[in-house]
């Protein structure tokens, strides 16, 4: 084996029309062998023998700088960070796919396709639904020329040097028996393997960096880096899954459109089948349900797709989806763990929450180990044990709960559990009133209270206080330095430096974050940051609507509440306690004294008395900026799709949920640039 320095040796005592040959003849031979180990998964050579293929181009192309090509294999290392990613216009719309998770909505798609079609047989392709990021590439004259995500359907991200960094992307085609088009638009998905992306996360654990939630989030943050040499290091993969646009005449059915991109050496999946009947199609379902705990990398579902090309273009698209395609969701994960033992945590309002501790378990690529029993109620209801074995769902893949004891793997060991009838934080006597399920700690100086209460007075969705996390709020509280909430606004900053771990700068953000939060503060977060049991930020946003000032609503009566839109007459009982107890009245007082009062803002009607609810992400506000605009002008923002919402905001990246139920509902939908005219805005200008 040729050692680095005779590869440099030998690159030297070339002439330059030889050295132009060897690279070609290298950048062949080497994209062969990318194709075989990292698509194919059957390498021809070994590992040695790649490495010195890959150093005698590189030690060409370093002699000879103006021989490298874009397409060459030592161009997958990452470019040099960029400002910010530019944006790609997509050949066609990438739009989501309508989503079932039923037997009975999937035969019904199929009869409605058969219907619309006059057919009395429908072939399918059955593949998995990847959970990973989508992706559209262009290759022109067979080089890889442009990458982009799905972004806003019609418009994405340019993440091409990004994606040049992916083994498993080929950077010139290689058609293997058939004609290479001049042209082509193809997409697919990247991802992260499960077992790649957990030692991806330990070693971004061990080295202090931010760790990801599941393989898809990793994906998403891998490929929208602005420094690709940082994608460049990451374990992601690719599969295609679909041809839009070719130059040369293409397959009339979409099973032969995966065929020719195999042949063209782009990786597809060969899990994917082709179905003559929707009984096959059943039964390709739960085939991938049974291997979805086996399989490599993470699905949610399974896609079908109308097999015949020309039926698309037949049977259309509604205004968010295809007709022709359809996701059949898997069910939510589920896992069998062990409760290791079960504690009580004091929240804000002094509720004890039994919480299990259980052996840690991946459900859906997310470790969980803790879950909430709720109340005592539910422990004695479903009768659960410290010791049991008991099964974990994350409901839409995302809270995780328990669904029921495995009463079959006792063993007798196990242990009733009962809430304590001390305060774990303070010691103070329990009580849970009657008619109620909960048990509170009725000691308002409650330590875990107050660090519960500090914790969300400066949460996102209250006044959003920039670095006052949980650990800091512990030292305040612990160090005697916040008593109340009114207490962050008196804080100094070397008091906060002394704390251990941190320093004079970290003090003074915080107490610059503190000062500008007082001054962005708007009404429903202050009602909302208040910690009023019962009232949640959609009730916040309710009173501060009915009401307009916080004078007004500290005056307001238990019969003045009930005319609040949602109103109870438990909440209106809670809320006007709330305002005639004594301590919270001073805390208002203090609150007042430190500026911390919003300003009554003129209110506007262009969306009176509408309810909408926002889908994806918009470039020009955040989530919560464009809720709050929503309520500046008179409409109700709300999260998910009803009979009652009269508009569907869909920005990038929207749910599949949210989208369909609007069609289900008839809901008018409005892109961001038609959402900011409701609003009487103009678009940002871009960059």
């Amino acid at each position: 084996m040729s050692t680095r320095k005779q590869v440099r040796e030998a690159v030297d005592s070339m002439s330059r029309s030889e050295a132009r040959s060897r690279a070609e003849e290298l950048r062949d031979e080497i994209s062969h062998h990318d194709h075989r180990y990292y698509v194919l998964n059957d390498p021809e050579i070994s590992d040695a023998q790649y490495d010195e293929l890959m150093a005698e181009l590189e030690a060409i192309e370093e002699a000879h700088p103006d021989l490298v090509t874009d397409d060459s294999p030592t161009q997958r290392v990452g470019a040099p960070p960029r400002e910010e990613l530019g944006t790609v216009d997509h050949a066609a719309p990438m739009m989501s796919l309508r989503a079932v998770d039923d037997e009975d909505a999937f035969r019904h798609f199929v009869d409605t396709c058969k219907e619309e079609l006059g057919v009395r047989e429908l072939p399918l392709v059955a593949e998995p639904k990847y959970d990973g990021l989508s992706v559209e590439l262009v290759y022109d004259d067979g080089h890889l020329a442009r990458a982009s995500t799905r972004g806003d359907g019609s418009t994405g991200e340019d993440v091409t040097a990004n994606v040049r960094t992916i083994r498993q992307v080929v950077l010139r085609l290689q058609p293997e028996g058939v004609r290479m088009p001049k042209h082509l638009v193809v997409r697919g998905e990247v991802y992260m393997d499960k077992q790649d992306f957990d030692d991806f996360n330990r070693a971004q654990e061990d080295a202090g960096r931010k760790t990801f939630a599941n393989p898809r989030n990793a994906a998403a943050g891998s490929l929208r880096q602005l420094d690709s040499d940082v994608t460049a290091q990451r374990p992601l993969k690719v599969v295609f899954y679909e041809i839009m646009e070719s130059s040369r005449r293409g397959p009339s059915t979409h099973w032969e459109c995966l065929r020719l991109m195999r042949d063209l050496g782009l990786r597809t999946d060969d899990r994917v089948r082709r179905l003559e009947d929707p009984d096959d199609g059943v039964d390709r379902y739960h085939e991938l349900r049974d291997e979805r705990e086996d399989l490599p990398y993470e699905i949610d579902g399974c896609v079908f797709k109308v097999d015949d090309l020309s039926d698309h273009d037949e049977l259309g698209t509604r205004a968010s989806n295809p007709r022709w395609a359809i996701a059949w969701k898997f069910p939510s994960r589920r896992r069998v763990t062990r409760i290791e033992h079960i504690e009580a945590q004091v929240g804000r309002t002094g509720a004890l929450t039994p919480v299990a501790k259980l052996e840690p378990v991946h459900i859906g690529g997310v470790e969980v180990s803790s879950v909430s029993l709720h109340n005592q109620d539910q422990i004695d209801e479903k009768d659960i044990r410290i010791g049991d074995h008991v099964l974990v769902e994350r409901a839409g893949d995302v809270i995780p709960h328990v669904v029921e004891v495995v009463k079959s793997k006792r063993n007798g060991h196990e242990e009733r559990y009962h809430l304590p009838r001390t305060c774990p934080a303070c010691g103070h006597e329990v009580v849970r009133p009657e008619g109620e399920a909960v048990t509170r700690c009725p000691n308002v100086s409650c330590p875990a209270q107050l660090r519960a209460t500090i914790q969300h007075f400066g949460s996102k969705e209250a006044l959003d206080i920039d670095g006052l996390g949980e650990r800091l709020v512990e030292q305040l509280v612990d160090a005697g330095l916040v008593s109340s909430p009114a207490d962050l606004f008196t804080l100094d900053v070397d008091d906060v430096a002394a704390l251990e771990g941190h320093g004079r700068k970290s003090a003074e953000n915080l107490v610059r974050a503190i000062e500008s939060a007082k001054d962005d503060v708007t009404l429903p977060r202050l009602v909302h940051a208040l910690g009023i049991p019962h009232v949640g930020r959609a009730m916040a946003d309710e009173l501060a609507r009915a009401f307009g000032s916080l004078d007004a609503l500290r005056a307001a009566d238990r019969g003045d509440m009930m005319g609040v839109e949602g109103m109870g007459p438990v909440v209106a009982a809670s809320i006007e306690e709330w305002f005639a107890n004594e301590a919270n009245g001073e805390l208002l007082d203090a609150l007042d004294r430190h500026g911390l009062v919003p300003e009554t803002v003129p209110r506007g009607h262009r969306l009176e008395g509408r309810t909408v609810v926002l889908t994806g992400s918009l470039d020009s506000m955040t989530r919560d900026e464009a809720e709050e605009a929503v309520r500046m002008q008179g409409g109700r923002a709300r999260s998910s799709v009803s009979s009652e919402t009269d508009l569907l905001v869909v920005g990038k990246d929207p749910g599949d949920t949210k989208t369909r139920d609007a069609e289900e509902h008839d809901v008018e939908t409005l892109d961001e640039p038609q959402f900011l005219e409701r609003l009487g805005r103009a678009r940002k200008a871009e960059g």
